[in-house]
């Protein structure tokens, strides 16, 4: 499964425009809000200006909010009042991005008015495509700062509570944060192999879908391990993150261990913009693939996190057993492309090319079914037989292959 990392470096200025005005409707102090996870990625819905319903993803990563189409803004006639020009991934590539200002954004049993709003030039995240759903933009710090949010995966509830109001339960392990420069951090110990562990600051990251991502660039002791694959593992302002993925003997938080844990580990250049360039230096980020494990509890007021385990707390993962990044299009988002063949794995050797679009999996057409539920027949277990039916330009192909875990 693809997974999306959303490491974003918004300039510190904007912050400067931003006027938060998060309020619960009609006095309540808490509201539960249905959500939807997408790839471990939590998305609520949001009207903007009280006009234009959108999807926006709920990120602890980010400072504002940001609006990742134009038009949607352009339809709204939204006044832009400063253009920035930002490096993109690699500090190569170079985005546009514009401030709009007084913006109103309302979910449900909430309101919110004269908020700042990044506007991306283009779609440089590809959201709708990368997640097979329509997402439209990311909310960050000004829910987080003005209540306590509690995300429940499993029962895709996102609760917001007035902080003064909140009383955490004691089925809750409760763990300290640092909120330092918008973005909530905590030292995870993290063990590399049987003879390296390290206290490793990471932010707590609901905008990544990876379980772990490791700066080997920020501690010496932070090394790939031998056994690991080249791999795609996430995609910044500036396009697709590189590096490696592996697995470590374990990763502590708190009183709960999860092991043989799957990190990644970025290429240096590639992650320039999203760890080097921000005013808080960091190992690396704790992201939604360990989070939904939990039910979580933030704090930021009180620099808090809570967490209770679920039922698959202890449920092994496994990383892309295909080799196969499927991106979703069509009206419907029903229609599946492979964009990358990972070099070796299960479905290079089976000759899947990039380009083939995927018509059936397993006898059943894709056309009924959504992006996740695709990418979940790639992550089941090593050994499954997966039988696709694809389409390369005119041809109709039939290929054949198990799942491999290599890592």
């Amino acid at each position: 499964m693809k997974r999306i990392l959303l490491l974003i470096l918004i300039v510190s200025s904007a912050n400067a425009f931003a006027q938060l005005g998060f309020t619960l409707a009609d006095g309540a102090t808490k509201v539960q809000i249905p959500i939807e996870i997408h790839n471990n990625l939590v998305v609520v819905p949001v009207i903007v200006n009280n006009q234009l319903p959108l999807k926006f993803i709920v990120d602890t990563g980010v400072r504002t909010t940001i609006l990742t189409q134009k038009i949607f803004s352009d339809i709204l006639h939204l006044a832009y009042t400063k253009k920035y020009t930002i490096a993109g991934a690699g500090g190569v590539n170079l985005v546009n991005a514009y401030i709009t200002n007084n913006v109103t954004l309302d979910l449900p049993g909430v309101h919110g008015r004269g908020h700042a709003m990044l506007v991306l030039e283009t779609d440089y995240l590809e959201l709708r495509n990368s997640l097979g759903s329509d997402v439209h933009g990311i909310l960050g710090y000004e829910l987080f700062s003005r209540f306590v949010v509690k995300i429940d995966y499993d029962s895709k509830i996102l609760t917001l509570m007035a902080p003064n109001k909140f009383r955490p339960s004691k089925k809750y392990s409760r763990l300290p944060i640092t909120v330092e420069d918008t973005k909530p951090y905590y030292v995870a110990e993290v063990k590399i192999n049987d003879t390296t562990s390290i206290s490793a600051k990471l932010m707590v990251d609901t905008g990544a879908s990876h379980g772990l991502f490791l700066d080997t660039e920020s501690n010496s002791k932070i090394v790939v391990p031998q056994k690991s694959i080249a791999s795609v593992i996430g995609r910044g302002l500036g396009g697709l993150i590189t590096g490696r993925t592996a697995r470590i003997n374990s990763l502590r938080i708190g009183k709960y261990e999860i092991s043989d844990m799957i990190a990644n580990f970025p290429d240096p250049l590639s992650i320039k913009d999203t760890l080097r360039l921000g005013k808080v230096y960091r190992n690396g980020s704790l992201g939604g693939e360990v989070l939904s494990r939990f039910e979580v509890v933030f704090d930021f007021p009180r620099e808090k996190i809570y967490l209770k385990a679920k039922s698959g707390f202890r449920k092994k993962s496994y990383f892309n057993m295909s080799g196969l990044i499927v991106k979703a299009d069509g009206q419907r988002l029903r229609d599946f492309e492979i964009t990358e063949v990972r070099k070796n794995s299960a479905g290079y050797l089976a000759g899947i090319q990039p380009g083939d679009k995927i018509i059936a999996i397993n006898n059943y057409p894709t056309s009924e079914m959504d992006l996740s539920e695709l990418n979940n027949y790639f992550n089941t277990k090593p050994g499954k037989k997966i039988k696709m039916h694809i389409l390369r330009g005119t041809q109709s192909l039939e290929k054949e292959f198990r799942l491999i875990s290599e890592i």
